[in-house]
């Protein structure tokens, strides 16, 4: 008898850190008070005892963090390749036992390439590699769903509310048959860390994580950071086909999106927005949009 796919799933800790950390500052009025910022850390993982990578993070899902982070890199296929991850915030350091061993894994992690990510993040190996066989679903989505993402973002309880400094990125699925008020879209994942890129590694890791029905949706990922080809990469490697940001695009997110044909939506605040590639996947409706300036003139 073959295994049920949870039986196959990765053993995890459950070594979530506290979030936000108080300090005191001194204001422009001289006055002294009370202030949360976030509580950036390190994290070392290990990859069957050899060490890999450390990533600086909030620690709110470290062990997804660690999955995400190796799925994306391309080191395993599946989160059924990993046996288990351990992490431990004594020694600041997250142990990943694998099932067979990383083939090659030298030669894989041999090549840096220096990110964009807030800190300085790092892939591993030819960024570019593999995009052209990667095949995003037919997903479509209208604009009144993207006004009502945006609001869902709006309306999240976050760390940057209330001690700033972070990124904060979401995995969102459309139902037809969702609550009409929710205009379809639902939200199934809301992370927050100190990069973009990890945030995103964390989605991806969860995604690892969840039974197949859970996400039969189509797929919409949100970041609050401009559309680099890193993260339009991970996007579509995560099976997504349409991303979103509150900031911009890059000339290599650009050129990635419109070469997988992924549809990129940049400055989306409350009701505007720029669609940059993709602009099939986007059902306009001009009419729901805030007038334009010179309208209001008029």
């Amino acid at each position: 008898m073959s295994a049920s796919p949870a039986a196959c799933l990765p053993r995890l800790t459950s070594a979530r850190a506290e979030l936000t950390r108080e300090v005191e500052v001194l204001d422009e009025h001289g006055e002294r008070g009370q202030v949360s910022i976030p509580a950036e850390r390190d994290l070392t993982v290990y990859v069957d005892r050899r060490e890999l990578v450390t990533l600086m993070t909030l620690g709110a899902e470290p062990e997804l963090l660690v999955l995400g982070y190796l799925l994306n890199q391309r080191l395993i296929e599946s989160a059924s390749d990993v046996e288990s991850i351990t992490v431990d915030w004594e020694v600041a350091s997250a142990a990943v036992k694998t099932h067979a061993g990383i083939d090659r894994i030298e030669e894989r992690t041999a090549k840096k390439v220096v990110t964009t990510g807030c800190g300085q993040g790092s892939v591993f190996g030819e960024l570019m590699a593999g995009i052209d066989s990667l095949a995003l679903p037919a997903t479509r989505m209208s604009q009144a769903q993207l006004y009502a993402l945006v609001n869902a973002i709006r309306l999240q309880e976050s760390t940057y509310k209330s001690a700033g400094s972070v990124h904060g990125c979401a995995l969102f699925t459309l139902d037809d048959a969702a609550d009409p008020d929710a205009e379809g879209v639902r939200m199934q994942c809301f992370v927050e860390d100190v990069g973009r890129h990890n945030a995103i590694d964390t989605i991806a890791g969860w995604i690892a994580m969840q039974p197949a029905d859970r996400l039969a949706g189509g797929r919409v990922f949100y970041t609050t950071g401009r559309l680099t080809s890193e993260m339009v990469i991970k996007s579509a490697q995560m099976g997504v086909a349409i991303v979103v940001s509150r900031s911009g695009i890059t000339q290599m997110g650009h050129e990635v999106a419109t070469r997988v044909g992924l549809c990129a939506i940049g400055r989306a605040t409350n009701k505007r927005f720029v669609c940059y590639a993709g602009f099939d996947r986007l059902q306009l409706q001009p009419e729901l949009a805030a007038r334009r300036p010179s309208e209001r003139d008029a």
